[in-house]
C-alpha cells in the first residue's frame, strides 16, 4: 500500500465491453476498501493524423466528428459518473502505448484492474496485448477481468 490510510486502484478504461466490466469491478472494490480509484483513458492519434469527418444529422445539420482527445475525455467523464460515491481521479493521457500509460499511473498503486481485451487486435485471443503487458510489468498486483463464459 502507498501509506497506512489510502489504497489506490488503477483501472484502464477505453469504453470497450471488457473495460466496462473492469471499471465495474474496480468501482465495487474501491467502495469496499474506501480507496482512491484512478481511471486511465489513453488517446494516441498524432494531431496531424486526424482529420474530422463531417457528418450529417437526421435534421440536416452538419457536425464534425469529435477528436480522439475529446472522445477520451468523454470516456473519462462517463467512467467518473458511473463511480458515484467513490474517490475518482480521471487521467486522460496522450501516449502511444496504453500499457505504458497504465503502468506509469500504477507506480504507487496497490492494484491495477484491466479488461481482458480492448477495442483492437484479434477477437479470438483470450487476452489482449495491453492486458498482457500490464500483467507482466506492473509494480503491483493486477486483476484481468474476463467476460463471463456462456454455459454450454
Amino acid at each position: 500500500m502507498t501509506n497506512a490510510d489510502s489504497f489506490v486502484i488503477v483501472v484502464g478504461f477505453d469504453g470497450s465491453k471488457q473495460s466496462r466490466g473492469a471499471l465495474e469491478w474496480a468501482v465495487e472494490e474501491a467502495r469496499y476498501r474506501d480507496a482512491e480509484l484512478r481511471v486511465v483513458t489513453v488517446w494516441s492519434k498524432a494531431p496531424m493524423a486526424w482529420y474530422p469527418a463531417l457528418l450529417e444529422t437526421a435534421a440536416g445539420e452538419v457536425v464534425a466528428e469529435e477528436s480522439p482527445e475529446q472522445q477520451a475525455a468523454a470516456l473519462g467523464a462517463e467512467a467518473a459518473q458511473s463511480a458515484t460515491g467513490v474517490n475518482v481521479v480521471t487521467r486522460i493521457i496522450h501516449n502511444d502505448s496504453a500499457a505504458s500509460a497504465i503502468l506509469e499511473t500504477a507506480r504507487d498503486a496497490d492494484l491495477v484492474v484491466v479488461g481482458s481485451r480492448g477495442h483492437g487486435g484479434f477477437a479470438g485471443l483470450h487476452i489482449g496485448s495491453v492486458s498482457a503487458q500490464v500483467a507482466n510489468h506492473s509494480p503491483c498486483p493486477v486483476l484481468v477481468v474476463r467476460p463471463k463464459s456462456v454455459a454450454p
